[in-house]
C-alpha cells in the first residue's frame, strides 16, 4: 500500500501532542510522588532538566516511526485496528523496557510494573488516535 503522507504527517502530530500529554499525566502526576521517594537513585532535577531536550527529540522520532510502520500495515479496520497495534508495540517496548530497568536499577518492582502498565496503556491511547487520523484515501 501505498502511504499517504500527508495523512501520516497529520497523525504523527497528533500522537506525539498525545503522547507528550499522556507523559505528563503518567510521569509528573501519577507517578511524581515514587519518583520522589527514589530520588537518590536520579539525576539531580536540574541535570535531568538541562538534557529534557534529548527526551523530546526521541519522543519525536517514536511518534514517527509508530504511525510510519501503522502506515505500511494498515489495513482500514478503524480504531480496533489502532488499539491492536498499540497493545502489541506496547507489550514490545513495555516489557523489556520496565523489567530490564528493574534489573538494573535499584527500583521496587512497583515502578516497573506501573512503568509496564502505563506503557500499554500510552500505546494503545496513541494507537488509536493514529487509527483516527490516518485513513487515506480509497484507491
Amino acid at each position: 500500500m501505498t502511504i499517504d503522507w500527508k495523512k501520516l504527517l497529520l497523525a504523527f502530530v497528533a500522537v506525539y501532542v498525545v503522547g507528550q500529554a499522556l507523559g505528563y499525566l503518567i510521569h509528573q502526576v501519577w507517578l511524581a510522588p515514587t519518583y520522589a521517594s527514589l530520588a537518590s537513585v536520579w539525576r539531580p532535577e536540574a541535570e535531568m532538566m538541562s538534557k529534557m531536550w534529548i527526551m523530546f527529540v526521541t519522543a519525536a522520532f517514536f511518534s514517527f516511526f509508530f504511525c510510519y510502520v501503522f502506515a505500511r500495515g494498515y489495513e482500514g479496520k478503524g480504531l480496533a485496528e489502532g488499539a491492536r497495534y498499540g497493545a502489541i508495540i506496547g507489550l514490545f517496548f513495555g516489557i523489556s523496557n520496565s523489567y530490564d530497568s528493574y534489573v538494573i536499577y535499584p527500583i521496587p518492582y512497583s515502578l516497573a510494573l506501573k512503568w509496564f502498565l502505563s506503557t500499554l496503556a500510552y500505546c494503545v491511547v496513541i494507537g488509536i488516535v493514529a487509527a483516527a487520523l490516518y485513513k487515506p484515501a480509497k484507491a
